[in-house]
């Protein structure tokens, strides 16, 4: 059996479990599919994770520990000198509660809805106006230098910038509009490994708007508080994976006995057909 992945979660931590909340990452699966979401929050089965980007993980750790000295020191780090921004990492006592993306994060209850919503930023900045800057720290290895991010799938990384600006500005915080990814990325420029990368960090803005969020999140209560399973994403590869493996599955079934595997009693075996049908 996998370690990795448990496709059956505990029910306290799906919807109307005490220890469900709505996460950034769970407001974007809405969005990029209705169905995977309602089966992760309502029916407690989530897409099998991807594997740990480790080295992403390293290049996080370490941007963190260089800010966190000029975060001590109250100073401008040389990167936000380079690019002209007035403004130096936050010093807050809630900062490591906020960067904590598994299990808490900066929260809000939306009260339209009632959902605990969260989501864990990486780094905040504030500006010589007092106004709060959301930084989210980014790594790849391209060959071009990176001062934009104009790519379709980019859009994903402009809503999780955005949501934090709408958490922030629940929790009372003068938010600045713009915000930034620190990116890190790996040259491939060197005559040798030598073990060891060289990264070149660029600063890259984005004006955010946060007018969706509350849509959003309407939309996504109601598709949470209904019993009827909803339509699948058009570019969901999970859903399309599952509606082709239910058709084959269909196919197979009657031929079971055939084959010397026992079978359920006939009702039971209505039943399954009639589940199954409901999500394929």
């Amino acid at each position: 059996m996998s370690q990795f992945y448990k496709p059956n979660r505990n029910p306290d931590y799906s919807y109307g479990g005490a220890k469900w909340t709505l996460s950034r990452s769970k407001i974007d699966l809405f969005l990029e599919c209705q169905r995977c979401f309602y089966l992760d929050n309502k029916l407690g089965v989530a897409r099998p994770p991807g594997f740990p980007f480790n080295l992403n993980s390293a290049v996080d750790a370490l941007l963190k520990k260089e800010f966190d000295t000029h975060r001590v020191n109250g100073t401008q780090h040389p990167l936000a000198e380079e690019y002209g921004l007035d403004a130096v990492p936050l010093a807050h006592a809630k900062m490591d509660e906020w960067r904590d993306a598994l299990k808490r994060g900066v929260k809000c209850v939306h009260q339209a809805t009632g959902l605990v919503v969260r989501g864990g930023v990486d780094d905040i900045w504030v500006g010589k106006d007092g106004k709060l800057i959301v930084i989210d720290y980014k790594a790849t290895s391209k060959e071009s230098r990176i001062e934009s991010l104009d790519e379709d799938w980019h859009r994903g990384y402009k809503r999780q910038l955005e949501i934090y600006q709408w958490l922030l500005r629940q929790n009372g915080f003068d938010v600045s509009d713009t915000g930034y990814w620190v990116y890190a990325n790996a040259t491939k420029d060197r005559k040798a490994f030598d073990g060891r990368l060289d990264f070149e960090l660029t600063l890259v803005p984005y004006k955010g708007s946060t007018d969706w969020v509350e849509g959003a999140l309407l939309q996504l209560k109601s598709c949470l508080d209904t019993e009827q399973i909803p339509e699948a994403g058009v570019e969901c590869d999970y859903c399309r994976y599952r509606d082709a493996a239910g058709v084959a599955l269909k196919k197979y079934v009657p031929t079971r006995e055939a084959v010397g595997i026992p079978t359920k009693a006939s009702g039971k075996k209505k039943q399954d057909e009639k589940t199954t049908s409901k999500l394929f």
